[in-house]
């Protein structure tokens, strides 16, 4: 197939997806095209918007491929929307990196890094479909275990687990902080409260004072009930559809 035609249709193909989507989906749709040459085509068609100051990218998250709007217009992009960014709560924010860095990970054991009751975190968390039950863990009573899923992958834009920044890499981010609230990112923002958070459980773990005893983690604030959000905007999200 033509390489001009075939990036037409991946970009089609993204477009209607409307959430990230594999190589092998892609390749189970566009008939007779050798996975490796959709691959060089996508990565083509993300050079072409790169190249050309568009307004869209091609990335590659959640184990897929999605097009996303540029994170430098999220303001103007949220004056259209007029909606305000969802945000995580602080409580939500340190149990979901307990989830991410330890899955998987059972209620008990992610209460005794927090020491609080975490049911109604876990439980919103659930709704929001940014962590999921992974079975159970072979142990007395049998609990449940908890991982997170594509939708936190598509939400941190991350590819895939191993994406997560190590532990040092927390520094860089608290770095970028400062352009990134001048620019209006709220998932910036989310990954520097995270990067607390894992410092606190570390500290926690050597049996030290966590680093930033700001707010204390005996309080949880109270647990956010909205509805499931869609991935926010600020991390890049795709240009909806009318």
């Amino acid at each position: 197939m033509d390489e001009e035609r075939l990036k037409a249709i991946l970009e089609s193909l993204l477009f209607a997806a409307g959430e990230p989507v594999s190589l092998s989906r892609l390749a189970a749709v566009v008939d007779s095209v050798p996975k490796e040459e959709i691959r060089s085509a996508l990565a083509a068609l993300g050079s072409q918007y790169a190249q050309g100051g568009r307004g869209l990218t091609v990335e590659e998250v959640a184990g897929g491929y999605q097009l996303r709007t540029r994170k430098e217009f999220a303001p103007q992009i949220r004056k259209l929307l007029a909606g305000k960014p969802p945000r995580l709560s602080r409580s939500l924010l340190e149990t979901l990196a307990i989830v991410a860095y330890r899955q998987p990970v059972t209620r008990p054991e992610i209460e005794q890094v927090r020491g609080v009751d975490c049911g109604g975190v876990l439980e919103t968390l659930l709704e929001r479909r940014l962590v999921k039950i992974g079975g159970r863990k072979e142990a007395p009573g049998r609990p449940m275990l908890y991982e997170t899923t594509s939708e936190f992958l598509e939400v941190f834009g991350l590819k895939d687990l191993d994406s997560l920044p190590d532990l040092k890499e927390f520094q860089e981010i608290q770095r970028a902080q400062e352009e990134a609230e001048s620019q209006g990112v709220e998932t910036v923002t989310a990954m520097r409260d995270v990067a607390v958070a894992l410092e606190a459980e570390g500290a926690e773990a050597a049996g030290e004072a966590p680093a930033d005893p700001a707010e204390p983690a005996a309080s949880d604030a109270p647990v956010d009930s909205e509805d499931p959000p869609e991935p926010p905007i600020e991390g890049g999200t795709r240009e909806g559809n009318s």
